[in-house]
Order: C-alpha cells, then sequence, then structure tokens
C-alpha cells in the first residue's frame, strides 16, 4: 500500500492520522512490537487528538532468505510518504551481522538522513540497577548520537583477500556539516532543558577526525555561552557512566562512541528490556523511526516470554517528535508505575512471570486508571 499525497490532505482537513510503516522484523521484533502498536493505538484513541494507521512490511532476515536481500530495492521510495517507520529487531542466525545491519537499518538512517540518534537512558522507579546506593535521580540523561556517518560510514576496503598480506581499511567519516548539525542539535536540547552538555571524544588518540570533533565543538560552546559545557574522553566516559552517572544530563557523541555507550547506559538504568531509540531527521524531510535497541533475541523468540517495554518507550518518542509530548510522558509514567507496581512483569525482572501480551494491555489499563 502507498499513500497519496491527496490522501493525506483529505484526512488532515479533519482529524491529524499518522500513517507509520511498521517493519516488526526478526526474533521477539514481531512480539514487542504488537504490544507497542496496541498502546499507541489506543492513546489516539482515547485521547481523541490524532488517529494512527499501520501498515505492515515483511522485510527482514527471513524476507533476506527467500529473496536475497533485507528489502525491495524500493523500499525508501515506498516508506518516503509515511509519518514515521516503527521497527522491531533484525538480526537471525544465518544472515550475517553485516548484512541485516547494512541492509535495511543503517540503509533506512542513512537513506532518510536521520542523523540524529536520541537514545533516553533514564533510571525510571522500580527498575533494578546493579549501581550500589543509586537512586532515579542519579542516572536521567539524554544521548544525543550523530546517526548517519562517522565509524559506521563503511568507508573502506580489503585488500589482498585471502593472502597472508590480507587488510583491511576502515574509514570514520567526520564532515564538519555533519558534526555541527548534531551539535546544534544538542545545544539546543540542553538550552531548552536547562542542562549542561558533556561532548565525548577520543581526540587524544584520533587526531584528525576527533581533533575536528572536538573543534567544532569549542566554536559552538562559544556561540551557545548559557550552554553549561564539559568534555571528556570516551574511556573516562565509560569509567563515569558507571562510577558517577550523575554528571551527564545531554551527552553528544560519535556514532560509532554513541552506541557503545547507550548499551552501557541501559545496564545501568534497567537493562536492554527498557532501552529505546529514535533515529531523527529533525526537518521532516523524510520519515523519523523508532525502535527498541534490545536486538532480536532469537533464542526466546516465540516463547512470549520477550519485555517490550522498550518497544513501548519509543511509542512515547514517537509521540514527543510527534508533538505530544504530554501524551508521551503519560506513556512513560505508566512504563514507571508499572514497574513499581511489580503486578506485571516478564521474566527478565525479579519474580516477573507475566506473558510479553500481558504488558501492552497492563500499560493501557494505568493509563486509563490514570485518565488519559
Amino acid at each position: 500500500m502507498t499513500l497519496t499525497a491527496d490522501r493525506k490532505l483529505f484526512e488532515d482537513c479533519f482529524m491529524k492520522t499518522f500513517h507509520i510503516a511498521v517493519i516488526a522484523g526478526d526474533g521477539i521484533g514481531p512480539e514487542v512490537i504488537a504490544e507497542g502498536k496496541k498502546v499507541l493505538a489506543t492513546v489516539a484513541a482515547d485521547s481523541g487528538e490524532f488517529a494512527v494507521e499501520f501498515t505492515d512490511f515483511p522485510w527482514g532476515s527471513e524476507y533476506y532468505l527467500q529473496n536475497g536481500e533485507m528489502m525491495p530495492d524500493d523500499a525508501l521510495t515506498t516508506l518516503k510518504n509515511f509519518d514515521a517507520v516503527y521497527l522491531g529487531a533484525v538480526g537471525y542466525p544465518g544472515v550475517p551481522d553485516n548484512v541485516s545491519l547494512g541492509g535495511l537499518l543503517l540503509k533506512i538512517r542513512q537513506g532518510f538522513d536521520e542523523y540524529i540518534n536520541l537514545r533516553p537512558v533514564k533510571l525510571l522507579k522500580g527498575a533494578p540497577c546493579p549501581l550500589k546506593d543509586v537512586q532515579p535521580a542519579d542516572i536521567d540523561m539524554i544521548v544525543v548520537r550523530e546517526n548517519s556517518e562517522g565509524e559506521y560510514a563503511n568507508a573502506g576496503a580489503r585488500l589482498y583477500r585471502g593472502t597472508a598480506r590480507e587488510i583491511a581499511l576502515q574509514t570514520g567519516v567526520f564532515s564538519r556539516v555533519g558534526c555541527e548539525r548534531v551539535m546544534r542539535y544538542a545545544f539546543s536540547l540542553a538550552r531548552r532543558e536547562k542542562k549542561t552538555l558533556t561532548s565525548i571524544s577520543k581526540g587524544n588518540a584520533l587526531g584528525y577526525s576527533m581533533v575536528l570533533w572536538d573543534e567544532i565543538f569549542k566554536e559552538l560552546s562559544a556561540e551557545y555561552s548559557d550552554v553549561e559545557t564539559h568534555t571528556l574522553l570516551v574511556d573516562a566516559a565509560s569509567m563515569f557512566f558507571v562510577k558517577d552517572p550523575s554528571r551527564f544530563q545531554v551527552v553528544v557523541t560519535s556514532n560509532l562512541f554513541g552506541d557503545i555507550l547507550t548499551d552501557l547506559g541501559a545496564a545501568i538504568a534497567g537493562g536492554m528490556g527498557l532501552a529505546a531509540g529514535a533515529n531523527l531527521n529533525p526537518e521532516k524531510k523524510f520519515p523519523s523511526m523508532f525502535e527498541p535497541i534490545h536486538g532480536s533475541a532469537p533464542d526466546i523468540a516465540g516463547l512470549g516470554i520477550a519485555n517490550p517495554l522498550a518497544a513501548v518507550w519509543s511509542v512515547a518518542q514517537m509521540l514527543d517528535f510527534f508533538g505530544y509530548a504530554a501524551l508521551g510522558a503519560k506513556v512513560v509514567a505508566a512504563i514507571e508505575t508499572l514497574l513499581v507496581e511489580k503486578k506485571t512483569l516478564t521474566p527478565d525482572f525479579p519474580g516477573g512471570t507475566a506473558k510479553t501480551s500481558d504488558i501492552g494491555t497492563a500499560i493501557i489499563e494505568i493509563l486509563r486508571r490514570k485518565e488519559l
């Protein structure tokens, strides 16, 4: 199914309808995405402020095994008329990770210029934390990760394949435009939220790419003089994520460092089952993409025990981006209530016995109880 401009214009004259392309993907992806869809559809219906329409696409590793590609050649053309993409997970045994990642996730991120990756690292009340004597207020940051170039630009070469002289060259791509726009987004966010901003790089060892990054951050710091700024090397930042996470409020960093640090952040903020991510094209020239970042977990696929809270949290991020921040905040608050009440939790939480399909229903009950 494709959308026409006339149809969207007609619908917008009455009630805004957001058209969501759903790529549930591999492993537990379909299970967790089903719960997110359930919550988003209920929020739309109960609020009366907008409507949603989902269109499902069967792309992913199973599609690759049948067709030799993760998604069709014209997939971006098909997706570009949607308001957002809701992605479950990609990756499955028998399909190389570079194929599953490069053939779908990175292709969408780069093809739609989703140059902002936004990942909340927030310890909700009731969520387990492996750190001693840490309170929810101590872990409350947002990581702004450059999402279109850097180390994931996939520029390089393999030379002398299969010989003793084989060489792999991997080139990070750091442009002034790419660095500056992600930093401006982070500076604007810090200014709006009245929070500090920390830049994380590795300029002492990466004398070209990260020195450019550091220089641009210094230039912009003078322009945004009202924002309190800090800089850290990535190894020191990794240590402080564990020893003193309260020092971070808004963080801006490169593609690779952001990927690693946000997984560490998820580990200290309740686990990967609570890790959500947004891939944003802030200008809305192309659709943005929202996803749980826990991966496909094929070992538990089909057992009905996967934790869908990250998929639900990514729905909250979608609501924020669509301009319904208050509704997004209510969804996150409902997740927190679920964790505090401990009545309906999946087995990855202590004492949890609920099925995946129970969680969306429980979140909806909480939202309605609190009068969404």
